[in-house]
């Protein structure tokens, strides 16, 4: 569905005329859904990295000691002087364990939300002056271009924190074919993906007690109360996260506690009790169906890891 030009005008920001589109649109749908990239404006960035430091989040603190312990098994697999290309990057927590490791020669960090990205490219630069940092603002999720100082480089992809895991199987596949052609030619690709557990794990972890998850994901309303003009009523929602055994994923969504009816750029969306909108899927990999997964996406598998508990893993690839 489009959006008249007119209800655009004032946003001349190209990103936020996105937003505006894919708002409408999803909003549109029968179910409600909006699409989890825009949780990270600099508030849900922060409020993210808040969530990686919660005792019942296990993914962040699990891939970490995955890249500490498997480091220099990491670095052996990697070309000196390659380009390191990070995919949806945010706080720069894991890509230091690599940049530690490795010879890279430049890093490239790619994220939508533009300011959270240069405030932490502006510190790498500091803690690795050696370094050359080039940060692009662009949705990983399409095709763009890489800077022309890294053209001539190896390249390696980095994609941590089981990011995969929001994406639907074929929109998987669809990423790592386009990974893979914005890599170029004998690429190679460090990707984190959680793994399936105890649906009591999973529950605690997307359902945290201090509230942060709650917070993270009613900011996508407020963000477009900000943004857009809107006028979501922020406490006529509440968060919920289940999981879908059969689906193999974690469900994130807003659920509307009272009737509402909300307007953004001249378009009404109406609210009963118990409607909700669907905002992240978070799926869980057998070690099997992601491999397969990789093999059909035309990435070859070079090295698995994973922590003693086998809750997560980290993967190198090679295109081709």
């Amino acid at each position: 569905m489009n959006i008249h030009a007119a209800a655009l005008a004032p946003f001349v920001d190209e990103q936020t005329s996105a937003f505006a589109r894919d708002v409408i649109e999803d909003l549109s749908q029968r179910p409600m859904r909006l699409s989890p990239k825009y949780f990270y404006d600099i508030i849900g960035s922060e409020l993210f990295e808040q969530i990686t430091l919660l005792p019942e989040y296990y993914p962040t603190r699990t891939e970490l000691g995955i890249l500490r312990d498997r480091g220099h098994d990491i670095a052996a697999l990697v070309p000196d002087n390659a380009a390191l290309v990070e995919f949806g990057a945010g706080a720069t927590t894991k890509v230091r364990r690599l940049l530690n490791e490795c010879a890279f020669g430049a890093y490239v960090p790619v994220d939508i939300s533009g300011d959270f990205l240069k405030a932490q490219a502006d510190t790498l630069r500091q803690d690795f002056p050696g370094l050359a940092v080039y940060p692009v603002a662009a949705d990983f999720t399409a095709p763009f271009a890489l800077p022309d100082a890294v053209s001539a480089m190896p390249k390696v992809g980095f994609f941590p924190g089981s990011t995969i895991g929001n994406f639907e199987p074929h929109e998987a596949c669809a990423f790592m074919r386009s990974a893979r052609d914005i890599l170029g030619k004998d690429a190679q690709l460090v990707i984190g993906v959680d793994l399936e557990k105890d649906e009591r794990v999973l529950y605690e972890a997307y359902n945290d007690a201090a509230g942060i998850t709650a917070r993270f994901n009613l900011n996508v309303l407020e963000r477009i109360n900000r943004e857009l003009g809107g006028n979501f009523d922020i406490s006529a929602f509440m968060h919920l996260a289940v999981y879908n055994r059969e689906r193999h994923r974690i469900e994130m969504h807003l659920i509307a506690k009272r009737t509402q009816t909300v307007r953004i750029l001249g378009r009404s969306f109406s609210f009963r009790a118990g409607d909700t909108i669907h905002t992240e899927c978070s799926y869980k990999y057998s070690l099997d169906r992601f491999i397969a997964l990789v093999r059909g996406a035309g990435w070859t598998p070079r090295e698995s890891w994973t922590d003693a508990a086998g809750m997560f893993s980290v993967h190198a690839l090679r295109a081709g």
